[in-house]
């Protein structure tokens, strides 16, 4: 391996080094002992890992497409490469309280004020009906077992809360106001939940086709807890065991990059044990939601 000149501005990821980063990764070598190699021969540690993240993610995406795995989508994603204790949402920083790269889960704390939490469940409670989901079969909706909660959705920025919301989520994850569905609040009372579920649609499903004329796949999710039961209620994610405590006013996000169960993504609603839980959910689309 060679560097192409001596100087930061005029060393450039050419093929031959791409090719020599697959090598060294199909022969088993880990990212440092390889990043160690480049920066020996004389590359920078800027362009090394620049080269690294490139060369690798899309040696690992056609490697995915052969093993027959659905292509990935640009995905949600707030500013986290440093990792900062705040981030900027617009009108207020907002706290990071756990990050996890695989499955993608971020916890937010502070997301909405109380007052904003009491607004919304104000705003929701006199349209509430019986929560659907989305049928893959036929691309309408229909009432699942799975889900026993109650539920509503806001049009998009339908008033200044909404509007004031869905901006603040925009800023926060780096996805446009108009990819994003209708805010979505649920209502579980004692004993309601929902089964562990993705929240992307099934490629191999008849009613897919219909559904993503809409805009595309679910890419993101944001889950924000409006209040706080007295016991359960959590946001679980079965594969990796974790389970997100609902809490007034915090949010977690995840997102899954391809409609696939590789992307760990499986979660949901554990059961209300005591009190009841509001939360509002908001779905983001590969493209504008209409």
């Amino acid at each position: 391996m060679t560097q192409t000149s001596s100087t930061t501005t005029t060393q450039a990821i050419t093929p031959a080094l791409r090719q020599w980063i697959v090598e060294q990764a199909e022969a088993g070598h880990d990212a440092p002992s390889v990043l160690k190699a480049m920066l020996a021969s004389g590359w920078t540690e800027e362009v090394a890992i620049e080269a690294m993240e490139i060369t690798l993610g899309d040696h690992l995406e056609a490697r995915a497409l052969r093993q027959g795995l659905p292509a990935r989508s640009p995905v949600p994603e707030p500013a986290l490469a440093e990792s900062p204790l705040r981030v900027d949402a617009g009108d207020r920083q907002v706290p990071v309280l756990l990050a996890m790269v695989q499955p993608r889960v971020v916890v937010f704390g502070q997301f909405l004020s109380d007052e904003e939490c009491d607004a919304l469940i104000a705003a929701a409670s006199p349209r509430l009906a019986r929560s659907r989901t989305v049928a893959t079969q036929t691309g309408g909706e229909e009432v699942s077992v799975d889900r026993t909660s109650d539920g509503m959705f806001f049009s998009r920025g339908e008033s200044p809360l909404i509007q004031r919301i869905e901006q603040r989520i925009a800023r926060l994850l780096n996805w446009p106001v108009e990819n994003g569905e209708g805010l979505q609040v649920l209502h579980y009372r004692p004993g309601a939940e929902y089964k562990p579920h993705y929240d992307y649609f099934d490629p191999g499903e008849p009613g897919t086709p219909t559904i993503l004329q809409r805009g595309g796949q679910r890419v993101g999710t944001l889950v924000m807890y409006l209040n706080e039961p007295e016991k359960g209620g959590g946001t679980t994610f079965p594969d990796v065991h974790l389970e997100v405590a609902p809490q007034r006013g915090n949010a977690v996000f995840f997102s899954y990059e391809r409609p696939h169960p590789s992307t760990r993504t499986l979660h949901g609603g554990a059961p209300v044990i005591a009190g009841e839980k509001w939360i509002a959910t908001k779905w983001l689309r590969e493209r504008e939601f209409k």
